[in-house]
């Protein structure tokens, strides 16, 4: 019994082992979670360098920009109320 306790719980024990593949499969879900984001990223600079589309877009997206010949509307929309459209009418008496 006692040869076995270095087996399980030792510096390089199944237990130990096991503990880091759980971090070695935890660190490769986060890797790939960061490299997902940063081809992201990298499609935004390179279309930023590319051409302005992608710049027109995000100015007014991001900060509500308007080209100088443009006419800019802003609609403002009611909230909906809880009286119903279509109400039916009460029996008559």
């Amino acid at each position: 019994m006692g040869l076995q306790y270095p087996m399980w719980l030792g510096k390089g024990g199944w237990l130990r082992v096991r503990e880091l593949d759980r971090q070695i499969e935890a660190q490769s879900r986060l890797n790939a979670e960061l490299e997902a984001r940063n081809a992201a990223l990298d499609a935004d600079v390179r279309d930023l360098k590319q051409g302005f589309e992608a710049i027109e877009e995000r100015a007014r997206s991001e900060f509500g920009m308007i080209r100088q010949d443009e006419v800019f509307f802003q609609l403002a929309v009611p909230p909906t109320s809880t009286v119903p459209r279509n109400p039916t009418p009460a029996p008559a008496k």
